[in-house]
């Protein structure tokens, strides 16, 4: 009878703990909101990243056409200590205005540009201070973020056009736990549902990623053997109950 007792509770028990780990599941499609297909246009949309407002922006700047960047003696630039190890690099921030505030030559707007267009406009603004001078920007901020079941990263973007299976990469690819079948991808208003278990899938869905894209891959949950995993002292509580219970009612 003891026994007889204590299970129902501890069905009652694992059920409950089972539905709580439907909450887990993020970014579920609420009545109406259906993701969007993957176009070949989406797909193949190849393009340089723009500068926009609250980019972290490095600089260099070297005069000659950037003899130093392109050394022809090595050794001798190494004997010098140029290769030593400086301290980390300043970064610019573009303000909400599109501007950014650069040493000597001040504030110059550049929201809008590309690296290669930015780097012709300061060029032109160095000249003033360096013969010939060649300048290299770089973003330091571009990235995608990652969740579900890869774990939460930022994935930094450090090439144009790179693609949803480099990023899945660079996150250490899909873990056994996650669905290949069910990744979405959010971006601004837009949700892209991505399947990659199959070649089709993955031909359909190699979208090239953009910044600030969030991808999603669902996680597979086992919810029995989780609940049994987080709450095996509770488990282990009940059963020497019942144990106790049933050697009670012998006595």
């Amino acid at each position: 009878m003891a026994l007889r007792s204590v299970y129902p509770i501890l069905v009652a028990f694992l059920l409950s703990s089972c539905a709580s780990y439907k909450y887990n599941i993020m970014f579920k499609s609420t009545d109406g909101v259906v993701p969007e297909p993957v176009t070949d246009e989406i797909r193949t949309l190849e393009r340089n990243y723009v500068i926009q407002k609250n980019d972290l922006l490095g600089l260099d700047v070297y005069s000659n056409k950037g003899e130093r960047l392109i050394d022809p003696v090595p050794e001798l630039s190494r004997d010098n200590g140029t290769f030593e190890n400086q301290e980390d690099d300043p970064r610019y921030l573009v303000d909400l205005k599109g501007i950014v505030r650069f040493p000597m030559i001040g504030e110059i707007h550049l929201e809008g540009l590309t690296l290669r267009q930015a780097e012709e406009v300061l060029q032109k603004e160095y000249a003033n201070y360096f013969k010939e001078p060649f300048v290299l920007l770089t973003y330091l901020n571009k990235r995608v973020i990652m969740l579900g079941a890869t774990g939460g990263q930022v994935i930094p973007l450090t090439n144009d056009n790179m693609k949803l299976v480099e990023v899945l990469a660079l996150a250490k690819g899909l873990p056994n736990d996650s669905k290949a079948h069910t990744i979405r991808l959010l971006r601004g208003e837009c949700v892209f549902q991505i399947d990659l278990s199959t070649i089709e899938g993955f031909r359909q869905g190699n979208l090239i990623v953009e910044p600030n894209d969030v991808v999603y891959v669902e996680p597979i949950r086992r919810p029995y053997s989780e609940a049994l995993r987080d709450y095996a002292g509770a488990v282990s509580i009940l059963v020497s109950l019942a144990t106790l219970l049933a050697v009670i009612n012998t006595l």
